[in-house]
């Protein structure tokens, strides 16, 4: 039972909740539907249904997009609440019963997620083979957030507040190119890639070179490599990318102005999830392991 007004007291669905969340969280019909693994068409009859029960709109069409009127922010506000205290119980009993077994959600940086993690990744899964381990990537904390995900695996200085950290392990970057095109070029006249995969290393490549413009634009780490190896010019990139790569060289020695922190994180509410927390430990021994490829320590 949840109270939508002062004067009426309305039996609400937790299927119908979890809409309206899923539609406050994507923006979109498509994305709700995505999110909770159903058709378009039955989220927007769920909707139709739910607004009739309660004599209301909850949800308005703005510029392609979908947003809440003021009684559907009333009803995600509800669905808040109940969520949480869903993931608390649920958190609870898995630490009590300690049942390693259902969905793992895990977002994390393609770059990362395709080279040096996935062998852990795929270990993890080898040893906890009642995990069903989803691997999506983004370079957004947002998906976390919007419980889209249980776990993000992130780089960052300074991560949320609200989510619960750990820091697995320093991951240092430098500058790279193809043996063939260090060979050919100096100081002087190196053509550097407009890389935007992330702003940290947009800010970087604009300290590092006078131009503001480039000729060759790439938003992924893994197409930068692609595009270094092609001797299109150079470019940063993490130690463990760049050092694993037998056609790249660094042109300079990593900056520790230029570390950044690789971070697992996970929900408040998910504290005592069973799930999650074997999950995080796995990770951060595995990575623990890597240390000296994180942190560009090369080999004597």
């Amino acid at each position: 039972m949840c109270k939508f007004a002062q004067s009426e007291v309305v039996t609400m669905n937790w299927d119908d909740l979890k809409i309206i969340l899923a539609i406050s969280r994507c923006g979109t019909m498509s994305g709700a539907a995505n999110q909770l693994n159903v058709q378009h068409s039955t989220v927007s009859r769920r909707i139709k249904a739910f607004e009739k029960q309660l004599g209301t709109n909850l949800i308005r069409r703005s510029k392609g997009s979908y947003e809440l009127t003021k009684a559907g922010s009333k009803v995600r506000d509800a669905a808040r609440n109940i969520e949480k205290e869903i993931l608390s119980v649920d958190g609870a009993l898995l630490r009590k019963n300690d049942p390693l077994i259902g969905k793992l959600r895990i977002t994390t940086i393609s770059s990362l997620a395709s080279t040096i993690l996935m062998p852990m990744f795929s270990a993890f899964s080898k040893a906890y083979p009642q995990i069903d381990l989803h691997i999506m990537v983004s370079n957004s904390t947002a998906s976390l957030a919007n419980r889209e995900a249980d776990v993000a695996i992130r780089l960052s200085h300074s991560p949320p507040e609200s989510l619960i950290g750990k820091h697995a392990v320093t991951v240092s970057s430098t500058v790279y190119g193809s043996s063939d095109y260090l060979t050919k070029h100096n100081k002087n006249d190196l053509k550097w890639l407009g890389a935007t995969c992330c702003d940290y290393h947009k800010t970087w490549t604009k300290e590092s070179c006078d131009i503001r413009t480039h000729q060759f634009n790439i938003d992924d780490a893994l197409l930068t490599s692609a595009a270094l190896r092609e001797g299109l010019g150079v470019s940063y990139l993490p130690c463990c990318i760049g050092d694993t790569d037998p056609t790249l060289v660094r042109y300079c020695e990593p900056d520790p102005r230029f570390d950044l922190g690789l971070w697992i994180l996970i929900h408040t509410e998910s504290k005592h999830n069973a799930r999650i927390l074997v999950f995080r430990d796995y990770m951060i021994s595995a990575i623990e392991k890597q240390q000296n490829t994180f942190t560009g320590k090369m080999k004597e």
